[in-house]
């Protein structure tokens, strides 16, 4: 059996979304979830997530955020007018290479580990990005950097298959990931921090392509030790007015809480690391 990472992105974006991600952890449907710190009330969904009982042992890790036009906790990584992050196509934006502050981009992340450590009374398991922000060519190093200090021993995510040759004929997005993800491993290693051998869990949202029909492919295309994303959650208020991903969150949920979820693994021959 190939030892697997089911990692549910997002934790206190929403107290829907932390509600669903813990159910599926006590489901025993997830061994991993990335944390948001810059909204309130993280403490107590600290908290709540330390007591939720987990069959499988759990990793909980920082989910970077440097976008989405948030209040960042202490810098913008890009100057905006109102002070917030900047959205999704700004950071991604070759543009924005020539606008990242490196200082503000390390105070950031610090603050945002510094917030984790506060709340969970320990430095995260690892270290990914919302919007898959640590990948930005101007972000990488600083991040590897930053997290290599104040988190040794924390793995870090990447986001390319086991074998590199499979994005010639991989959607666009995945191709996009994992060809951001090929310096940015090379980058880990000389930094000494680690990185998952293999990712799935990308796909088009708001596409034809519906989760329940992608997750057998996404646990069959893991190698031992990958790491696959899911976003589940349910839609309240407040995830309306922080985020436009709604409707997919609720499909993984009821996909991931369903007999259909470990039926793909035990096809692939997978189960949770």
């Amino acid at each position: 059996m190939k030892r697997i990472v089911v990692c549910a992105d997002d934790y206190n974006l929403a107290p829907g979304v932390s509600r669903a991600i813990r159910e599926l952890i006590a489901a025993g449907r997830l061994n991993a979830t990335s944390v948001m710190t810059l909204f309130p009330g993280l403490k107590e969904e600290a908290a709540s997530l330390l007591a939720t009982p987990a069959p499988a042992p759990l990793q909980i890790g920082l989910h970077l955020t440097l976008s989405g036009g948030f209040a960042p906790l202490a810098a913008s990584p890009v100057a905006t007018p109102d002070g917030k992050l900047p959205s999704l196509a700004e950071l991604h934006s070759p543009k924005s290479h020539f606008k990242l502050s490196r200082d503000n981009i390390a105070a950031e992340i610090e603050a945002q580990l510094s917030a984790f450590q506060e709340a969970f009374g320990r430095a995260p398991d690892y270290v990914d990005g919302h919007h898959h922000c640590q990948l930005v060519a101007g972000i990488q190093s600083i991040f590897l950097e930053t997290v290599a200090r104040r988190a040794p021993g924390a793995w870090v995510r990447q986001c390319a298959p086991a074998r590199t040759h499979t994005l010639l004929t991989a959607d666009n997005k995945t191709r996009f990931l994992g060809l951001l993800s090929v310096r940015f491993r090379r980058l880990a290693r000389k930094a000494g921090v680690p990185v998952n051998p293999s990712f799935s869990g990308a796909y088009d949202y708001f596409g034809s392509e519906k989760f329940d029909d992608l997750i057998p492919r996404f646990i069959n295309e893991l190698t031992d030790g990958g790491v696959m994303m899911c976003h589940p959650g349910y839609v309240d208020d407040v995830l309306r007015a922080r985020d436009i991903l709604l409707a997919p969150r609720e499909a993984e949920y009821f996909l991931l809480a369903s007999e259909r979820f470990p039926i793909a693994m035990k096809a692939a021959g997978a189960t949770l690391a």
